[in-house]
């Protein structure tokens, strides 16, 4: 695929940036009103949602319905998109504090930033854990919010929305549970692409556009698009916690490496590797992994051709999240839009 044209397609972005932005207004305003010292909660949380992102999940949610014949004005398609954001911004916000980032999308993760509040209003009590209880906090409010907004939707919406979350949350646990034991399985680390991130990036978001359009029968049609794409999105994630650019990803090079992610790129790796290489990718999820160590290995995971590997396992994914796309038989908007959205997932630099 000609990635110099990937551009993100049309999508509902800004309506469901307003919807976001209305619904912390009006709570802010409320709980405010009671309690002024919530305002920086708020703001912290508001803050968040909006300092970027590239709106994926409503996007795949608006365009499975459209395709599945959903009236694009359905005010529903908004309020499951904005869901799918507070959602992500919750699992965001509590992924920082577990792996300790510093930095999410070119600024202070919200831990930090609750942190440094507390170091510079000479607040008592230990910065770190006071910063880290306060963004856990407003990561369960963004769930809770979440959660509202699906209020009125039909039965299998909301079943799909139950899901969705468990799988994200059991896929969560597998991640971490196999960075502290050092697993190198490319199975489970497949099996970690597709739960922690794939399914609730891409398949689900289609499944309930379809659930919301009343179109049950393309559930399996859309699983045979979105799984393979799910997939490449993590995998292209794992690129690029390794070797991204960290003026494009926002965050400081090396994080995977330090956290020690059991993803299909180290496990490639470390199948390829041997004797002092081995040793080197032993260090990977290191408490002292140094500048030194994370540049040696960033030159590893490409001279053992675990980067590369990666890199055609993608290709091959697309390619079958196409097929199974054209094989879905939707109108040309909603078609035209979900094939640009495979170049965005499969080959963005962010």
């Amino acid at each position: 695929m000609d990635t110099t044209a990937v551009v993100a397609p049309p999508a509902p972005a800004r309506r469901v940036e307003g919807r976001i932005a209305e619904l912390l207004d009006r709570e802010r305003r409320r709980w405010v009103d009671e309690q002024p010292e919530l305002a920086e909660l708020f703001d912290a949380l508001g803050r968040f949602v909006r300092q970027g992102g590239k709106r994926l999940r409503p996007s795949f949610c608006f365009w499975g319905a459209v395709g599945a014949g959903a009236d694009p004005d359905d005010p529903c398609l908004y309020d499951v998109g904005a869901a799918l954001e507070l959602l992500h911004a919750f699992a965001l916000i509590h992924d920082d504090v577990m792996d300790g980032s510093d930095t999410r999308r070119g600024a202070p993760s919200l831990h930090r930033a609750f942190e440094a509040a507390h170091r510079r209003t000479g607040r008592h009590g230990e910065p770190r854990r006071n910063g880290e209880g306060l963004a856990i906090l407003a990561g369960d409010l963004a769930f809770v919010y979440a959660d509202t907004l699906l209020d009125d939707v039909p039965p299998l919406t909301r079943q799909l929305w139950h899901q969705l979350r468990i799988e994200l949350t059991m896929g969560q646990w597998i991640d971490v549970v196999g960075a502290a034991r050092h697993d190198r399985s490319p199975r489970r680390a497949r099996w970690v692409a597709a739960y922690k991130s794939g399914r609730y990036t891409v398949e689900r978001p289609l499944h309930l556009g379809a659930a919301l359009a009343g179109r049950p029968d393309l559930l399996g049609p859309y699983s045979r698009f979105g799984r393979p794409l799910g997939e490449a999105f993590q995998l292209r994630d794992d690129l690029l916690g390794v070797l991204g650019d960290s003026d494009c990803t926002g965050k400081p090079v090396g994080d995977d490496l330090r956290e020690g992610k059991p993803t299909l790129l180290l496990a490639v790796a470390h199948q390829r590797a041997s004797g002092a290489d081995r040793r080197l990718l032993a260090r990977v999820g290191a408490d002292d992994l140094t500048g030194d160590e994370i540049a040696a290995l960033r030159a590893l995971v490409i001279s053992s051709g675990a980067a590369g590997a990666v890199e055609q396992e993608i290709e091959v994914l697309v390619t079958d999240a196409v097929d199974a796309l054209d094989r879905c038989r939707l109108a040309a908007p909603a078609h035209e839009a979900l094939q640009r959205l495979c170049g965005l997932v499969a080959w963005r630099d962010r």
